[in-house]
């Protein structure tokens, strides 16, 4: 079996080792990650420079791009092959709700979703990110199930892990993604030069966390594991807007 390995922390993140780590032992791998952290890339591709690939001393490739750019170069242009399956991960901090849309991590398992290639997302939850490793653990058990049995398509999920110590896990649970509150005002402050800068505000608290959702899961110390879609058609909208163009 054969796994691609991404990231958007960066080539250098400790997640990024440990996942590679694990897969090693069960899988042949390929790491290609973004040389810097990319967090919140979401799915940019990079069109308007080269890219280039480089290999770190570990044995990770790394490009001057976004994660989405490392998957799809990766896929399209550096491999001999076409990977069995995509692994992104395993990603410093929560990505649930609306967490997706913004996400590097996620959005490095979609474009090889877009590609035909089965992928997972792997995030560790929670304020220390101590236990990387049993997100480890929980993501090689993922693609080790995943192996054993025929897929009439690729699936593309979305997988949260609590950080807490393996057998401190009460269980994996299916989930929907929750819904976040709006997010936090933007910060104003002056930089050396005294010019207004201003930082993001913080992510909104979990507005939509009832039971079935990612964040019920997390809170109940659970791995939540989100089959997720590229689909963005608001179908139930269909009809409305050709009555709205009818209009004179």
């Amino acid at each position: 079996m054969r796994i691609l390995i991404s990231n958007d922390d960066g080539y250098f993140a400790p997640g990024l080792a440990i996942l590679a780590s694990h897969l090693s032992k069960i899988a042949e791998v390929v790491v290609v990650a973004p040389e810097r952290d990319r967090s919140g890339a979401s799915n940019s591709l990079t069109l308007d420079r080269p890219l280039k690939l480089r290999r770190a001393a570990s044995g990770f490739y790394y490009v001057n791009g976004t994660p989405t750019d490392c998957v799809h170069l990766a896929v399209t242009g550096m491999l001999d092959h076409q990977p069995d399956m995509v692994v992104s991960g395993i990603n410093a901090g929560a990505n649930m709700g609306d967490d997706t849309i913004y996400s590097g991590t996620v959005a490095a398992a979609t474009e090889g979703y877009l590609l035909g290639i089965p992928a997972i997302a792997v995030s560790l939850v929670g304020k220390e990110l101590l236990h990387y490793e049993t997100a480890a653990r929980v993501t090689a058990e993922l693609v080790r199930r995943f192996s054993q049995r025929t897929h009439r398509q690729p699936w593309l999920l979305n997988v949260n892990v609590p950080d807490v110590a393996y057998e401190q896990l009460r269980g994996v649970t299916v989930t929907r993604l929750g819904k976040r509150h709006k997010a936090e005002p933007v910060i104003k402050a002056l930089n050396p030069h005294g010019e207004t800068v201003y930082w993001v505000g913080a992510a909104g608290k979990a507005q939509d966390a009832g039971e079935g959702t990612d964040f019920h899961a997390l809170a109940a110390q659970q791995v939540s594991i989100t089959p997720l879609q590229i689909d963005l058609t608001q179908t139930s909208q269909l009809d409305a807007v050709r009555d709205w163009m009818k209009t004179p």
